[in-house]
């Protein structure tokens, strides 16, 4: 098996930037992602084995497996004092000892979540955001954490959490949509249309508070901080008489601090529904090769198949001190004619069907297996384009 190495033109090290979408719907406490159904599996309510159809799950581990055979992480106490993060210092000094099995559990997932703050909540979590908040006053005043918009820390707001697994590195600007149904009729939608994170109302026409800033998007942090707090249902507007459901502790309007409040685990709003979308921004480390197959070469093959037999010849002889094959043996010539009870001249014709990549001590560490086997004469050169995402 012949081997060439790699030159400095064959190898190629790119970086794509994709911008996968998501999108969520939420109603009557389920949320539902990319309108991905929840298809259960033989052992499990749900094949993927997380909470519902609205969460992704990590690395895709322990699909449709019972409770007692789940695949989980685990490392071992030793001098190294590797641990897991749910495992705090104290309970790793006492409660195991060097050489003790200390284990995690998988699955792990992750979905949106939805925090409401009433007023005057002094909510360390908000608080936390405040040096962010303040950090992209240079795109919108509607950031900044205290101003005649409102004081942050005290007034009444929504916080929609996103995962980083769902968006990658940041949310693209300009892509977050966000929609507010009441018993399936449109009352309100807001989109990012200027970039610069304000969750503008652009519809639907005639509805109340358009043209209004309802929040803001922390773009690589992936949070909405939602202070919109007009009733999209209010009368005068199309959509009169107002409307009125249970969105935290009593009846309340629909108002944007409210979106997608029926996740909270605490209240269903069974009237309401809401939609968000949004595309990710993602970088993927792409490794390209290329590999030659030149004129006259690698048309031989150790293949059985590529030599003539004969029933009444012998190939190979063995004996008690060795084993011999003939010097000479024909290749079978499977080169056809084009016409018929005649036989075409011999050429030598391989046929590859899959490319392997070796490392310097020539151990096998990837394979390339073509769909269909590509045939090689000696006056035929190919170029195998391989690609890998890391």
């Amino acid at each position: 098996m012949p081997l060439y190495r790699f030159k400095s033109n064959d190898v190629f090290y790119n970086r794509v930037k994709v911008n996968p979408k998501q999108s969520f719907l939420v109603y009557s406490g389920s949320t539902v992602l990319n309108n991905f159904a929840n298809e259960s599996g033989s052992h499990t309510s749900y094949i993927q084995n997380v909470s519902g159809s609205g969460h992704v799950s990590l690395y895709e581990l322990n699909i449709d497996r019972s409770s007692d055979q789940l695949i989980y992480p685990f490392v071992y106490k030793d001098s190294n004092r590797i641990g897991f993060k749910t495992v705090g210092t104290g309970s790793f000094n006492s409660d195991f000892q060097f050489g003790d099995i200390i284990s995690s559990s998988y699955p792990l997932s992750a979905s949106i979540s939805k925090l409401l703050y009433p007023p005057n909540h002094s909510s360390g979590r908000i608080t936390a955001l405040k040096n962010t908040l303040n950090f992209y006053t240079n795109l919108s005043p509607a950031y900044q954490f205290d101003s005649s918009l409102g004081n942050k820390a005290t007034q009444k707001l929504g916080l929609l959490s996103i995962p980083s697994i769902l968006y990658g590195s940041s949310v693209k600007k300009g892509t977050v949509d966000m929609k507010f149904y009441i018993s399936g009729t449109l009352v309100g939608q807001l989109q990012d249309e200027r970039q610069n994170g304000e969750l503008i109302q652009v519809g639907p026409s005639g509805s109340s508070g358009t043209g209004s800033i309802a929040g803001v998007v922390l773009y690589n942090e992936g949070f909405l901080v939602l202070t919109g707090s007009w009733d999209l249902t209010a009368a005068g507007t199309r959509f009169a008489p107002s409307h009125s459901e249970t969105y935290s502790t009593g009846s309340e309007s629909p108002q944007w601090l409210y979106f997608a409040q029926s996740i909270s685990g605490t209240i269903t709003a069974p009237s309401s529904s809401f939609e968000l979308s949004y595309e990710g921004t993602d970088y993927v480390q792409t490794l390209t090769m290329l590999a030659h197959a030149a004129k006259g070469e690698l048309n031989h093959s150790n293949n059985p198949t590529y030599v003539k037999h004969d029933a009444n010849r012998v190939y190979y002889t063995t004996g008690t001190y060795g084993y011999g094959e003939p010097r000479s043996t024909d290749i079978k010539n499977t080169v056809s004619s084009s016409f018929s009870g005649h036989t075409a001249s011999f050429a030598k014709v391989t046929y590859i069907s899959e490319v392997g990549i070796y490392d310097e001590n020539r151990n096998l560490i990837g394979l390339a297996k073509l769909a269909k086997p590509v045939k090689k004469t000696q006056e035929r050169d190919y170029t195998f384009k391989l690609k890998l995402d890391i």
